[in-house]
């Protein structure tokens, strides 16, 4: 689904780029809402339009809670550098200053996926959120695609810390096009994202904190893939972590009728225990 996202946003393109003179005519606001949803969906309203990227959002219905999608692109890093260190916990440790923990707690050689613990930093005076959240990720060679998907679990070994507030309702796709290769600059992504904070702030404090935050963190990461480019740091490289041998019986500590693979690639197997 999150590569059909993609798609659908490479189609439209156009209606968020200039002409070959450089030029940009903003399209009007209801054709450009029609033409982020697909067919039948709730429409988007653009609020953050950016050179680098567009933010939009849209009412999850029954909740007081928006969505949020992200389509951009960069040109001065690689797809593998800017997919990997999404994925390297170790790494964001150090480039993320809001992290407070960030820890893989469990991991499913069958598939790939990964029970990760994450507690961050809320403006002040809210307390800190910690989430609990299983992701996985694949890269299709054939495609020229890579998919980062993520969303909330709940997870024996880690109970409520009083310390924190435990955020329940949390996804996130994120789906990477390179303009040429995995490893050559240049590439689009596109970012789906929605999470429940428990605040009590009303629901314009709440869209405001996500729509301030978004863009910081997106310049995070890209400064910390830059850093991983010009080798500053080491990051693993997930993308060269060997495949499971087909037929193979890895343990499979999560239910399997869950994490199937849908027809998608079967991600790589992480080359550390």
């Amino acid at each position: 689904r999150s590569a059909q996202e993609m798609k659908h946003m490479e189609s439209i393109s156009s209606l968020f780029q200039g002409s070959s003179l450089g030029e940009y005519q903003r399209p009007d606001p209801k054709s450009e809402r029609e033409a982020v949803a697909a067919a039948g969906e709730q429409p988007w309203e653009m609020i953050m339009d950016k050179k680098h990227f567009k933010l939009w959002r849209r009412p999850i219905e029954g909740t007081h809670l928006y969505q949020y999608r992200v389509f951009g692109s960069y040109t001065d890093v690689t797809p593998r550098q800017f997919f990997n260190v999404q994925l390297d916990t170790e790494y964001r440790k150090k480039w993320d200053s809001l992290v407070i923990k960030l820890d893989v707690i469990e991991r499913d050689l069958a598939t790939g996926s990964e029970v990760i613990h994450w507690v961050t930093h809320f403006p002040y005076p809210m307390y800190s959120r910690d989430y609990v959240y299983v992701r996985r990720y694949s890269v299709d060679k054939e495609n020229n695609l890579m998919v980062l998907v993520s969303r909330a679990v709940e997870h024996p070994s880690v109970p409520e810390d009083p310390e924190y507030v435990r955020v329940r309702t949390y996804e996130s796709q994120m789906v990477i096009r390179p303009h040429k290769t995995f490893d050559e600059n240049g590439f689009d992504y596109l970012l789906t994202y929605s999470d429940n904070p428990q605040t009590v702030f009303p629901r314009y404090c709440v869209s405001w904190m996500v729509s301030s935050g978004m863009p910081d963190f997106l310049e995070k990461l890209h400064t910390a893939a830059l850093k991983a480019k010009k080798m500053e740091i080491e990051v693993r490289d997930y993308m060269s972590a060997k495949p499971i041998e087909s037929g193979g019986e890895g343990k499979a500590s999560m239910a399997a009728a869950e994490h199937k693979s849908d027809g998608t690639r079967s991600p790589a197997q992480l080359e550390y225990a």
